[in-house]
Order: structure tokens, then C-alpha cells, then sequence
């Protein structure tokens, strides 16, 4: 099978964009997408993502992480706004579905996309760490020292510990740094350390939010090694809403592949 693809970053969250709106790649296969994203062997991405066509919106995007289990993710569905656009798909706001549900986004005319989560209903607090779910499951720990922290060992005895290791759960760490937080992600599916994860961004942006008792509408700035994002939210209750991810999406390349 030969596939044409794009290649699209989202502060260094990358991603395997494919046209599947004529239903061409619907049988590709768990190995396919493993080898498509293998940085060795393939294209190398941390995910594949099939655009779709589905009654009622403009596009869904259905993501694959680079070992071809299924999740949702932000910087993705950021990404995914920006294909769309580049494949012609116009709409001042796009209304899209994925795996967690409905979503809304935007993107200005310097590729900076705004991403719309659906609504948190919960922040758990473990000892000093923390637990939500963002349309993906995150765990949270502030630190000290992020820049020569030891992500991958940390954040591996986390993710496989005996309450995470079945369903597996993204792992963050968070400092506090002069007008902005930096956050460095252990993610599933890719299990390594990725550049940036929009999910864990804005869980940890809400866990900021709550452990600094935040309830007016906010923006909060973060730095990933990939680049710079933002979360704005608001919390009504005990319920954040209108949270919003926001950052660059860009075009790589495009090319095509055989499978």
C-alpha cells in the first residue's frame, strides 16, 4: 500500500497526518501505524492521525499513538485543525469529533490554534501529587531542578506502578519559573518523554489553578521542551469549562510512504 502523507509539529509533539476522507486507509493495520511511526524504519512520528469525514461535523480526527493504541490528544487535535485547513476544509470555527467526544477550534492567520477541551470535572489529590483526566488520564508532580530531572525513570515508575500499569496513565512534572510553569511529559503509548503533550499541558495548568485556589477566568503560560503553550479556563463549582489549549501548529513536510 502506498500512502501520502503530511507531516505536521505541534511544539514538537509530531504527527503522521493522513487524508482518509475517501475511507482508503480504514484497514490500516495496528503494525502499520507502529512501523509508519517508527523514527528508525518509518516516517517517525509520536502519532499517526486519520482525518475523516463524519455526518454532522467538519472532520474527525481519529489518533493513533506511535505503538497504535487509541487516546485523545490535544496537540494533535491542534495539528489535525491545521491539515484541515491546508486541505481546504475553511470554517472560522471547525467543529470536530474524536475519540473523548466533540471539540471546537480555530486558527488565525500565523498558525496559532485554539483548541477547545471538553469540560474537567475533577482533580484528585494523591499526597502531594495530583490526578485528572483531560480527554487523556494525567498524573501531576511539582519538582524542583525540571530541567535535570530524570523524566523518563521518574515518570516509567509511575506509569507502570500497580495502580497505572493495566491502563496506563501520562505522567507530568511541573516548576514554577519566573511568570510561567515548565512541564516535561513521560507519555503512554509513546513511553518515553515527549517534547510537548497538549493534554498533560492543560492538566497541569488546571492543577496549578486549584493548588493556587484560581477561580476567576485565567491564562496560564506554560514552556515544554518543544515550545511555548497557553490554557485559558474558567472554573464554575467545582467544574472547569471553556478551556482552551493554544499554541503554534506547523507543516513539516509531505511525502509518501509503502506499507
Amino acid at each position: 500500500m502506498l500512502i501520502s502523507f503530511s507531516k505536521y509539529q505541534g511544539t514538537g509533539n509530531d504527527f503522521v497526518m493522513i487524508d482518509n476522507r475517501n475511507n482508503e486507509y480504514d484497514d490500516l493495520s495496528i503494525e502499520q501505524i507502529q512501523h509508519i511511526c517508527d523514527r528508525k524504519f518509518g516516517v517517525g512520528a509520536d502519532g499517526l492521525i486519520k482525518l475523516n469525514l463524519k455526518a454532522g461535523f467538519d472532520f474527525e480526527m481519529d489518533y493513533y499513538n506511535s505503538d497504535g493504541s487509541k487516546s485523545f490528544c490535544g496537540n494533535g487535535a491542534r495539528c489535525t485543525t491545521a491539515f484541515a485547513y491546508q486541505l481546504g476544509l475553511r470554517s472560522d470555527e471547525y467543529s470536530f469529533f474524536a475519540i473523548d467526544g466533540e471539540h471546537q477550534a480555530s486558527i488565525d492567520n500565523n498558525g496559532i490554534v485554539s483548541l477547545k477541551m471538553n469540560d474537567v470535572s475533577f482533580i484528585d489529590k494523591m499526597d502531594a501529587d495530583y490526578y485528572t483526566h483531560t480527554g487523556s488520564p494525567h498524573y501531576v508532580r511539582f519538582v524542583q531542578g525540571i530541567e535535570s530531572y530524570h523524566v523518563y525513570s521518574e515518570g516509567k515508575t509511575v506509569r507502570y506502578s500497580d495502580r497505572y500499569k493495566t491502563d496506563g496513565v501520562n505522567v507530568n512534572f511541573v516548576e514554577q519559573k519566573d511568570g510561567f510553569y515548565f512541564v516535561r511529559t513521560y507519555e503512554r503509548g509513546v513511553e518515553d518523554e515527549t517534547l510537548s503533550c497538549g493534554t498533560g499541558v492543560t492538566a497541569c495548568a488546571l492543577v496549578i489553578a486549584q493548588k493556587n485556589g484560581i477561580t476567576a477566568p485565567f491564562e496560564i503560560p506554560i514552556k515544554t521542551l518543544g515550545g511555548d503553550l497557553s490554557v485559558k479556563a474558567n472554573k464554575e463549582n467545582d467544574l472547569y469549562t471553556d478551556i482552551y489549549l493554544i499554541g503554534p501548529a506547523k507543516f513539516v513536510f509531505c511525502g509518501e510512504i509503502h506499507v
